[in-house]
């Protein structure tokens, strides 16, 4: 059995308790895989409460801020990919920002099929003061590291997404 010293944060206690619940697994992976995990849990639920005053969810935030970064109207689909929603999540977000003000839809003036979805003053207006506030606190959560911490870190998460995005 592995000789754990007495655990740091939420991780080590897990990988602590599966040594000796399971002493013949190799829990190694929890190490970084565990982290990454709880990290994003914690950060989201950060965001949702940090949403909460703009009585906004964080698909419907990052629906936003897709559509705010992309310089154009964009297709429901091409924002289900870029968030990881649901076709159905996305036209649900959609229609609440919608009646919102948020984002207007546009027909495409290519295929009358096909809708559009953009930005409105509004929604601009809400991304411009709101976007700005969390990267303010991920520098804070990140201030601890160098840069050249952040950057080797940024560089390996990269390497493990890459891996997973290769085989999604």
């Amino acid at each position: 059995m592995e000789n754990f010293a007495a655990p740091g944060d939420f991780v080590d206690a897990a990988r602590q308790g599966w040594a000796k619940a399971r002493p013949e697994l190799d829990v190694s992976s929890i190490e970084v895989m565990g982290r990454i995990t709880r990290i994003g849990a914690l950060v989201t639920q950060r965001v949702e409460h940090d949403l909460a005053p703009e009585d906004i969810t964080r698909a419907e935030f990052d629906l936003l801020c897709t559509l705010a970064r992309s310089g154009r109207p964009l297709r429901a689909s091409e924002v289900t990919v870029a968030t990881m929603l649901s076709g159905a999540s996305t036209t649900k977000n959609a229609d609440r920002l919608a009646r919102r003000g948020l984002i207007e839809r546009l027909p495409s003036e290519r295929d009358g099929r096909v809708v559009l979805l953009q930005l409105t003053a509004d929604g601009h207006a809400l991304v411009d003061r709101t976007f700005p506030n969390f990267l303010a606190r991920d520098q804070e959560l990140l201030s601890g590291l160098t840069a050249r911490e952040q950057a080797a870190l940024a560089e390996l998460l990269r390497k493990v997404a890459m891996n997973l995005e290769v085989r999604h």
